[in-house]
């Protein structure tokens, strides 16, 4: 069983295999699949009495078409007290990317990495330019959003995104700042938040801009229910948008493209507001004492994180296939590795937050596989390779050799003084900079559509970078204070952000494969070518549908 499995993840560009092509593979039969660190949804929504009610309807539900997405959003828009002009739904929050690249993404986005892969992949398919900004390991890959608006007027990019919490690390930026950075970005095409996991979030009251989205002609909001409701299969999620762009995108939906299980359970939902808040209460506690065993193990290291998953580092000489691998056929318990993430390397994996019988499984496991007597670290070290990696290897070398310092080292490196179109290196102590974003490169003129495309430059080999600091266990975070209330135009940039007029305008578009003004585009970075207590009535409302409302 162990080659025939595993060896479904090496067909797999960005995401893990299906549980279902799993189970064939396997032969397991159904319901005995492996313990699931990997899928990141809600373990305990819905309840075994929703189930059982859907398991009675089976029979009607799969029979009849389903009502149009109309009446469905209708009904979520009840729920979460959204106007429904300002929503759309999609079969999934994949869908609503798919659109939102082709009708609103012009030439060119930002997306800060590693994230969720269809925020670099989809726009590479569709031939636009994929602006990445590396979010750090010495940083513990926080999002500096005032450097990554320096990011993205430097490269002139027309389209921006951030994940709000980040997936895989589970970073979150709170809700003041990403309203500062809506407004720094007024000026671009598009500002996309991705809230696919906001609702296991715990750091904020109200964390959500939805509210905020909707004043402004240029934000859209993504939200997934599937997540949230512990309910991948069914596939729906909705965008939330200023009325012109949400119904851009609802103007191109089909009727029917939401089907009956997604209807059921929207109209279920009204009468199961109280156990919807009480199971994402339990998912944040859970994460806290997950977080700690995992740090107890010796030279892994746990980020903190407010989604509903832990993006954890292996010890030195672990490599996260190996480690993948032995423990879903020695132990069966499936965990994500990070390897095919842009920006992030095998050494990482993400483990989604489940209960502490499972954790405790997880563990032993882990001690096992990590540090079991007479069988050595998982894999060899990194010197000596392995035969499979579904890693990107210049992603490795490139996120491993820069990390606080960016760029600049690279071409400290191989040129000895600045290269043409990056700065030069600030001197120790100057206070340029902070380490913790991508260096801004020096405006060049974009290529024009007749040139060359010139290829990756070479990387150099790594050498050892620093170590991040260890996961200290359970902190209670700080809330920030209440955010202004938003404007109904596009106010000034806010303090810690360049103004518009700093940056040279745009010179139209960047031909298909050419690098982001000394940047690399995300074919050339791959390798190819082209805990607060919560009430247990009402149900959450949209600024903050992990709280009752």
């Amino acid at each position: 069983m162990s080659g025939n499995v595993t060896s479904l993840f090496r067909g797999t560009a960005a995401h893990s295999p299906s549980m279902a092509a799993l189970a064939r593979e396997s032969g397991e039969a159904a319901g005995a699949g492996p313990v699931d660190f990997c899928i990141p949804c809600n373990p305990y929504f819905p309840t075994p009495a929703m189930f059982d009610e859907m398991a009675g309807r089976l029979r009607e539900i799969i029979t009849y078409y389903p009502s149009s997405a109309d009446t469905i959003t209708a009904e979520l828009c009840g729920l979460l007290q959204l106007p429904p002009q300002c929503v759309a739904m999609g079969n999934g929050s994949t869908e609503l990317i798919t659109w939102i690249d082709h009708l609103l993404v012009r030439e060119s986005l930002a997306v800060p990495v590693p994230t969720f892969g269809r925020w670099t992949d989809q726009p590479m398919e569709t031939g636009k330019r994929v602006d990445m900004f590396p979010l750090q390991e010495a940083g513990g890959f926080a999002l500096d959003l005032a450097r990554y608006a320096e990011f993205v007027r430097a490269r002139g990019t027309r389209a921006v995104v951030v994940c709000n919490p980040n997936n895989p690390d589970g970073g979150y930026l709170p809700k003041q700042a990403l309203v500062g950075f809506m407004d720094a970005m007024a000026d671009r095409d598009l500002v996309v938040i991705d809230e696919s996991f906001l609702e296991f979030a715990d750091a904020e009251a109200e964390p959500s801009v939805v509210q905020e989205a909707m004043l402004r002609p240029n934000v859209v909001v993504l939200r997934s229910l599937g997540k949230n409701f512990g309910l991948h299969g069914i596939r729906f999620g909705y965008l939330v948008a200023n009325p012109a762009l949400a119904g851009r995108v609802r103007a191109m939906l089909p009727k029917w493209n939401l089907n009956s299980f997604a209807e059921h359970v929207v109209f279920m939902l009204r009468d199961h507001g109280p156990e919807y808040a009480r199971s994402l209460h339990q998912v944040r506690r859970d994460r806290l004492e997950m977080a700690a065993r995992l740090s107890a193990l010796p030279g892994l290291t746990v980020y903190p994180s407010q989604g509903n998953f832990l993006f954890v580092r292996l010890p030195v000489g672990a490599e996260g296939t190996a480690v993948r691998d032995r423990m879903l056929t020695e132990h069966r318990v499936l965990v994500r590795e990070c390897g095919n993430k842009i920006g992030s390397s095998s050494r990482f994996l993400r483990l989604v937050v489940r209960p502490q019988a499972d954790v405790r499984r997880l563990v032993s496991g882990l001690e096992q596989v990590l540090y079991g007597a007479g069988r050595g670290a998982a894999v060899p070290g990194p010197a000596t390779g392995t035969g499979y990696s579904s890693g990107t290897a210049a992603v490795d070398r490139l996120m491993h050799e820069t990390n606080g310092s960016g760029l600049r080292a690279i071409t400290a490196r191989t040129a000895g003084a600045a290269a043409p179109g990056f700065a030069a290196a600030p001197a120790p102590g100057t206070g340029t900079g902070t380490g913790t974003g991508m260096p801004l490169p020096a405006a060049v003129p974009v290529a024009p559509a007749a040139a060359a495309v010139p290829g990756p430059a070479p990387v150099p080999q790594p050498v050892p970078g620093p170590q991040p600091v260890p996961y200290p266990g359970p902190v209670p975070v700080p809330h920030p204070a209440p955010a202004p209330q938003p404007a109904p135009a596009p106010v000034p940039a806010p303090a810690g952000y360049p103004p518009p007029a700093a940056y040279p305008p745009t010179v139209g578009p960047t031909p298909p494969g050419v690098p982001a003004r000394g940047g690399l585009t995300a074919a050339q970075v791959r390798g190819t070518n082209g805990l607060e207590s919560v009430p247990a009535t009402g149900w959450p409302h949209a600024a903050g549908m992990g709280r009752a409302g």
